[in-house]
Parts: C-alpha cells; sequence; structure tokens
C-alpha cells in the first residue's frame, strides 16, 4: 500500500508540474488544497484516467513526447487567439519548425522528404496548360457539312460536356470563382539503368499541404500552394503570367499566357471546354470501367518556339481529354510534353514528363459541376546518347476540394498584380529540369540556392539504406 501510495504521489506531482497557467483550462478559480489524506482514493481510482489524459491531451503530454498536435497551433506564450490558429505568421512559422524535426522513430523518412520536396513542386506546384485560351471567345458552332468527321465529333463531345457541367448560360454569368483544398505528394519511385528504388513507407513520406486558387474573367488566375513548410506561388493578370520558387524567386512564364492546369481539373468547365475547342476525336477508351471519348490537342510550333529558351527547345506539348460517355464529363487528362537540351559541346539530353490525372466526385456547386477530388501520376523520364544516363522518376499527387465558390464580392483586379521583384528576363517552365545541364546558369541563382542550402540538409541519406539522388 504504501507503494502504491508513493507511486500516485508521484504521478500527481508530475501532473501538477506539466501544467503551466497559459494551457489551463478551467475557468473557476482554483480551490484552496485540501488535505492529503482525502485525495488518496480519489487518486487511486483516477489514475489510469490520469494516464490516458496525459497521452491524449497536448497539455498534458509528457517529457519523451516529440509530436505536436496539428490542430492546437504553435505553441506559443502568445494569446488564446493566436494558439487557435488565429495568428497565420506565427502558424506558418509552428508548421515549419514541427516538419524540420521529425520523431526519431521516422528519421530514415525526413531526409527522403527534404529532397524530393523541391523536385515535386517544382514539376506538380503550379504547371501551365500547353495553349493560350480566350473564354471570351464562344465555343464553334456545330457543324458537319464540310467538316472532317474528328473536328465535328468533337464540337458534338464539348456541347455535351458544357450541358452536364451546368449549361453554357449559367457558365457565363459567373464573374469570377475561389477554390479551396487539400494536397499529398510524393516521390513514389525512381529508376535508373541499373536498379529501381521504391518508396516503401508512402504513408510516412507523403508530403502533405493545401492550394487556394482565385480566378476572375478574363484569363486572370493567381494560386498559392503549400506543402511540406514551402509555398509556390502562380499568377497571371491577363498579360503575363509569372511564378514564385523559393529557389528560383519571382520570374515572368516563356511564352503565350495560358491557363493554370490545376483549374482544369473539374475546376473551370469554361475553361476546359475553350481549351478542347480546336482538339481532335481520336477514338474511344474504357477509363476505370468508364467508356469515354478521346479529344487530342497539340500545342502549335509557334507556341512551342515562344516557349523555348537558349539551350532548352520544347519539341512537343500534346494534351488528351477523356469525356465520360454516360456523364458527358471530363473525368481523365493526360499531358505530355518533350524538352530537348543541347548543353555546350555536350550530347543532347531530353526530358518527358508526363502527367496523368482522375477526376472524381463530381457535384453541383450554384449549379456548375466541380469535381471534389482527384489523384495525378507524373513520370518524368530523362535519356539522352547514353543507355547508361536514362532515368526515370515517379511521382504522385491526391487533392481534395474543400471550398468553392463563385462570383465573390470584392473580388478585383488588384489581387492579381505580378510581384514587384519579378525579373525582366523571362525563365521558361523547363528551368525546373536545366539545372543540372547549364552550369553557368548557376551562378546567376547564387541568392536563391542559399535559401535552398538553409532549408534543405547538404548530405544524402536514404530509405532502407538506399541513396535517393534525384538529378533537376
Amino acid at each position: 500500500m504504501e507503494r502504491k501510495q508513493g507511486f500516485f504521489s508521484a504521478l500527481r506531482d508530475d501532473v501538477v508540474r506539466a501544467l503551466s497557467p497559459a494551457r489551463s483550462r478551467g475557468k473557476s478559480p482554483s480551490p484552496s488544497p485540501s488535505p492529503m489524506w482525502r485525495r488518496r482514493k480519489e487518486e487511486q481510482r483516477g489514475a489510469a484516467a490520469a494516464a490516458e489524459a496525459m497521452g491524449r491531451s497536448g497539455s498534458m503530454r509528457p517529457v519523451g513526447e516529440t509530436l505536436t498536435p496539428l490542430m492546437e497551433g504553435p505553441d506559443g506564450e502568445g494569446s488564446g487567439e493566436e494558439r487557435r490558429g488565429g495568428g497565420g505568421e506565427r502558424w506558418g512559422h509552428w508548421m515549419k519548425g514541427t516538419l524540420s524535426r521529425a520523431p526519431s522513430v521516422s528519421s530514415s523518412a525526413s531526409p527522403v522528404k527534404r529532397s524530393d520536396l523541391r523536385l515535386l513542386l517544382g514539376v506538380m506546384g503550379a504547371p501551365l496548360a500547353p495553349v493560350h485560351v480566350c473564354t471570351a471567345d464562344p465555343l464553334p458552332h456545330l457543324s458537319i457539312k464540310d467538316t472532317p468527321i474528328e473536328t465535328s465529333s468533337a464540337q458534338y463531345i464539348l456541347q455535351q460536356y458544357t450541358a452536364a457541367s451546368g449549361g453554357q448560360k449559367l457558365q457565363n454569368s459567373i464573374r469570377n470563382a475561389y477554390a479551396m483544398g487539400k494536397v499529398k505528394m510524393l516521390a513514389s519511385e525512381y529508376e535508373t539503368a541499373t536498379k529501381v528504388v521504391r518508396n516503401r513507407n508512402a504513408s510516412r513520406t507523403a508530403e502533405s499541404g493545401g492550394f487556394v486558387l482565385w480566378q476572375m474573367m478574363p484569363d486572370m488566375w493567381y494560386v498559392e500552394l503549400a506543402v511540406g513548410g514551402s509555398k509556390v506561388h502562380a499568377g497571371c493578370n491577363g498579360k503575363l503570367v509569372w511564378r514564385h520558387t523559393p529557389w528560383l524567386g519571382a520570374h515572368a512564364a516563356k511564352g503565350p499566357v495560358r491557363p493554370l492546369r490545376r483549374a482544369l481539373q473539374g475546376l473551370d468547365p469554361r475553361t476546359t471546354a475553350s481549351m478542347f475547342a480546336n482538339a481532335r476525336c481520336i477514338g474511344e477508351k474504357k477509363v476505370d470501367g468508364e467508356d469515354c471519348f478521346i479529344l487530342k490537342l497539340c500545342a502549335d510550333p509557334e507556341t512551342l518556339k515562344a516557349r523555348s529558351e537558349g539551350p532548352a527547345e520544347i519539341i512537343r506539348h500534346v494534351l488528351f481529354g477523356y469525356f465520360s460517355q454516360r456523364t458527358g464529363l471530363l473525368v481523365h487528362i493526360e499531358d505530355s510534353h518533350l524538352t530537348r537540351i543541347q548543353s555546350n559541346g555536350g550530347d543532347a539530353v531530353y526530358w518527358e514528363t508526363t502527367i496523368n490525372s482522375f477526376l472524381d466526385d463530381y457535384r453541383p456547386v450554384e449549379g456548375i459541376m466541380i469535381a471534389h477530388s482527384g489523384r495525378s501520376v507524373v513520370t518524368l523520364f530523362r535519356f539522352g546518347e547514353m543507355a547508361m544516363s536514362h532515368t526515370k522518376t515517379r511521382m504522385e499527387e491526391a487533392w481534395t476540394i474543400e471550398e468553392v465558390a463563385f462570383n465573390v464580392p470584392g473580388l478585383s483586379i488588384d489581387c492579381f498584380i505580378p510581384p514587384a521583384d519579378i525579373r525582366c528576363g523571362s525563365i521558361s517552365e523547363t528551368c525546373e529540369l536545366t539545372h543540372g545541364e547549364r552550369g553557368k546558369s548557376m551562378a546567376a541563382m547564387a541568392a536563391h540556392r542559399a535559401k535552398v542550402a538553409a532549408m534543405e540538409k547538404a548530405h544524402n541519406l536514404g530509405v532502407d539504406n538506399i541513396v535517393w539522388k534525384v538529378e533537376v
């Protein structure tokens, strides 16, 4: 009995020491201490509940626990509103600090996430559609006479898609739109000429985050994506497309103004229909048990030339849209582009990027059909003259849409102004792939590389004793 009483007394003292006035959740004043003999029976009956509460409550966690509850927000000495998430800046610092310190049980997964994060955000963060789209232009009139069967079939499929998405009249009444969602990204496989490395800890190495997308007619949009403590911004004011990453800073995109590909993934039916206005119907295919028509869209040579830069030449960019024969909605997008990079005096290197997106859970929002979930599989294939230099990286993304709203009051063109520190020299989207190919250009980015070096540790660690070295 004496041992039990000593144990419960020590447990009570530890709990009292763990509590602080800032974390106390009681609303009434604390009563005066009562004699110890009155509490001993209550402590004996409530010892198990107290131990369970310590494992469950963030304000009574043991000393050795390293994980902080996500919904609690930053654990500081600020006001109660900041601790509940009112201080966005404090929450951002807290999130970065939490991600930077991984628990000991997952220490092998954390370096993989850090090394892959730049590749994930560079390729999957804010990709653009192949061609310029003007949503103000009406869809082509359905015509059968003197029109190839591939073109007339595509026009008919788009008419069905527009009707299934809510109708052209309702879509034309939308002046602006807002969408907010969650994303989860991971690098699932890396292949070389001699070995294949698969990510066996996908659940632990996946990077979670969220995004916010604003759109305004005509042709203005802004997206902000935060994953793993890093943030990517991109936007368009109708005349200029720009992008900001922690390692490149703010820069303008090469070529004509193009829509954000993320908006085509079930969030913007009008832009999607305008994108495929000049497409051709090339056949049918079953996707996830759904019979679909296939529309093919190719970027024209002028657009490809305008998007090319220096040693990086974009050879082709093709977009396939799979429209359900049953519902008329877009259920699958396949996006592929090939870039050729010719180094000074070296062999040519080719990068082929393929993005397959599956759209699910269509639900009406104010009469417009919106896909509320989906997933993408990205394959980044690098090959050249030497067969042993081939590499293939497979990445995956899953997203869910939390909120969608149309005709948001107060949204103006001031929300889509490019950043003041945008560079005068434009940079194409292939810049993400050409860091390892152009040594001279890296010197000009020393300031941005310093930021990356501070965020990413300059060492290579692996999962299951396998080192991941992804060349970007």
